[in-house]
């Protein structure tokens, strides 16, 4: 495998964030048309070049992860039901209104009493998970923030330092095997108002037509008791 060139991608890194600057400010006066185009294409290469460096130098990154269904931007409203290590995510899967004019908001109730499509996500190999802020209008300060981390979304946090603090600690006991460490990850999971990671080996998700209440109901039956 070839060794990154640091120095190389510091220098792309370093034009990236020129470009992005510049494409900043063609924002400011009158459009002559492109700018829009220019900032987001500018801010995927920042991006991008974040994540490339970021692992280059063994660094926490947020890696974008493929995921399906995607959620709500608005009004995802995600619930977590978990009980003796069986963790399960549900949420409101994103549906284009083929009427809307951007002259109104559809409000997502998770109390309504009519069936919705949700996603029921159950968490595999779940070691530990996490739940709540911050919410998108602070994502910018979060620590990923300049490591990949691009707003809503699904994410694999590479060289993860909350993986590496759990493994440090399971690292004292006489039967620890770092072998089962291989294959647990760490997910972000960024929503609107709340993000949910966790240490797992994988996730497997369906999406059912349900109300939210049904939809916890079943799930709290299938927990352990």
């Amino acid at each position: 495998m070839t060794t990154p060139n640091i120095q190389a991608l510091e220098q792309a890194f370093a034009e990236a964030r020129s470009r992005l600057d510049r494409a900043l400010r063609a924002l400011e006066p009158k459009h002559k048309g492109g700018e829009e185009e220019e900032w987001q294409a500018a801010s995927a290469d920042l991006k991008r070049l974040e994540r490339e460096l970021g692992l280059a130098k063994g660094e926490e990154v947020a890696v974008p992860h493929s995921w399906e269904p995607p959620w709500d931007a608005g009004a995802p409203v995600p619930h977590v039901v978990a009980a003796n290590g069986r963790v399960f995510l549900v949420y409101y899967v994103s549906t284009p209104d083929p009427n809307w004019d951007g002259t109104y908001v559809n409000v997502v109730d998770p109390t309504s009493p009519e069936a919705m499509p949700l996603a029921v996500v159950e968490v595999q190999g779940c070691y530990c998970h996490r739940f709540g802020g911050p919410n998108d209008e602070v994502f910018h300060r979060h620590p990923l923030a300049d490591r990949g981390l691009d707003g809503y979304g699904a994410y694999v946090v590479a060289n993860s330092r909350w993986v590496a603090e759990h493994q440090a600690i399971n690292s004292v006991h006489s039967m620890y095997d770092p072998k089962r460490w291989e294959d647990r990850r760490h997910f972000f999971l960024a929503f609107h108002d709340e993000v949910f990671e966790c240490i797992a080996t994988g996730f497997s998700v369906q999406t059912v037509q349900a109300t939210f209440a049904e939809a916890l109901n079943r799930l709290v039956e299938r927990l352990p008791c």
